[in-house]
């Protein structure tokens, strides 16, 4: 029984999650990945598989100017963008997929930027 690395973890955390949260075509998933450099949000209908708006610091449009920031602000950059393109596809009320990270940090930051945006969760 060898330990299990951090990524293995958070992948059995995020499918222990993934048990109670799902997402409809009334209100879709919020899904959050984090890596060391980048955030990644996509509001996803898993009724139909399908990726209806997204936003990351990862885009070729990111502007350079928003590379100075902190990684939680460029997270709070990523969730204002998501919910803004949420809004524009006519989704208002979303379910919050962490994706197995903890509630806090860039986590955190990118939630309550798009609960301020607009979303509701």
């Amino acid at each position: 029984m060898g330990r299990r690395s951090p990524r293995e973890l958070r992948i059995r955390r995020h499918n222990r999650l993934r048990k109670r949260v799902n997402g409809s075509q009334e209100r879709p998933r919020l899904n959050i990945f984090r890596s060391n450099i980048h955030i990644y949000a996509q509001v996803i209908d898993d009724t139909l598989g399908h990726t209806l708006a997204a936003a990351s610091t990862n885009e070729k449009a990111w502007p350079a100017s928003e590379t100075k920031m902190t990684k939680t602000e460029q997270a709070a950059l990523v969730g204002k963008l998501v919910a803004e393109r949420a809004l524009e596809a006519g989704i208002t009320k979303v379910v919050f997929d962490r994706g197995g990270f903890k509630y806090h940090g860039r986590i955190k930051a990118l939630a309550e930027a798009a609960r301020e945006a607009g979303l509701n969760f």
